[in-house]
């Protein structure tokens, strides 16, 4: 029988690459008088939710889906939480 999960992800540019979509949004807030703001790193959040026969596999999912669509890993990074929601699914 599986299992229902909600997972949340964060897809995050890793730290050697360039950030221009942050770099605009630093001086946007500068410019409004948010000067003390040191850096901007945009990124993006994503939720899915899935099915699986354990937490195990769940997790093995959601890594194979961020290394595959979700995320770029040759520049960004990646993280997921995950919890158990609901009932169990029929399968």
């Amino acid at each position: 029988m599986a299992i229902n999960y909600k997972a949340r992800i964060y897809v995050t540019l890793r730290p050697s690459v360039l950030d221009p979509a942050g770099v605009a949004v630093k001086s946007g807030l500068e410019q409004l008088g948010y000067t003390t703001v040191e850096q901007v790193r945009i990124g993006k959040y994503i939720e899915v939710s899935l099915s699986a026969e354990n937490e195990v596999s769940a997790k093995d999912q959601l890594e194979q889906m961020c290394d595959q669509v979700l995320a770029n890993p040759v520049i960004e990074n990646f993280c997921f939480e995950l919890d158990e929601v609901g009932n169990p699914a029929k399968v």
